[in-house]
């Protein structure tokens, strides 16, 4: 069995229930051979990544924003942070089939990545499921796969822009979101803060990885990866970056002092 057919078959599942275990199947296997040199391709017609008929994709400013402090709304932003890991799933899969010859390092960490993916929707989902509700119920965005697509033709400004950048988003956001559900403080708030603290501890590793390969890549190719980063998010119009940020988890993340000096003054 060779990992990176399997992440594209994975990629292209359209089920998200088949796609999460699948993706989890394949990381507890571990018996996977990898074959870096492989130039693969998805069949003819296939759209990636595979996604459901539901929810209802939205431009992201489409989408209405509710407040937390009813049941409904709490249902809504806890799809929202579903759909968002659901992608990461397709993220990190992307990752490892679309980019040859890297080492077998890179396609095995994103891989665990996936894998842990695939575990944080499955609990979100459980969570909805508990409300009455279930992904798919309300409408979703496809503003971190549009980033995965601008960079599908180069792993450096891919590993710079959607882990460190796009992912890293939820460093900053995660806490703010748990604040919110402690004032509500109801059981099912509060059961969705323990959910996210998981999240955020393994996204922390998320990020870390990002950082570690697009320093490897910008070593490499002989870029210095602080003005390179800056250089990509103006190429391919990355969002703007803004406060607040969760420097602490930054750091544990692998992120200079330059680096939050300039997201700070940015």
């Amino acid at each position: 069995m060779e990992l990176r057919h399997h992440a594209l078959e994975a990629l292209c599942l359209a089920d998200p229930e088949r796609k999460a275990r699948q993706t989890l199947h394949m990381h507890a296997q571990q018996d996977f051979s990898i074959d870096p040199a492989v130039e693969l391709a998805p069949a003819p017609g296939t759209t990636l990544p595979g996604h459901p008929e539901r929810p209802e994709l939205r431009v992201h400013t489409e989408m209405a924003r509710r407040s937390p402090a009813t049941p409904h709304g709490r249902a809504v932003l806890i799809h929202a942070i579903a759909h968002i890991e659901y992608n990461a799933i397709n993220l990190a899969l992307d990752a490892i089939w679309r980019f040859p010859h890297m080492p077998q390092a890179f396609y095995r960490d994103w891989l665990q990545v996936a894998a842990e993916e695939a575990k944080h929707f499955n609990l979100l989902r459980a969570h909805l499921r508990g409300q009455g509700h279930d992904y798919g119920d309300f409408p979703a965005h496809q503003g971190q796969w549009t980033m995965c697509e601008k960079t599908k033709d180069d792993i450096v400004a891919r590993m710079a822009l959607v882990p460190r950048t796009m992912e890293a988003r939820g460093l900053d956001a995660t806490p703010q979101i748990q604040a919110k559900l402690r004032q509500v403080g109801t059981a099912d708030a509060l059961a969705a803060v323990e959910i996210l603290d998981v999240i955020l501890r393994e996204e922390v590793g998320h990020v870390a990885i990002g950082n570690h390969w697009y320093r490897w890549l910008c070593e490499r190719g002989g870029l210095d990866p602080e003005a390179h980063f800056i250089d990509l998010m103006r190429r391919y119009e990355a969002p703007r970056l803004r406060p607040p940020f969760n420097t602490q988890a930054r750091r544990a993340a692998g992120f200079s002092e330059n680096e939050l000096r300039w997201l700070e003054q940015s």
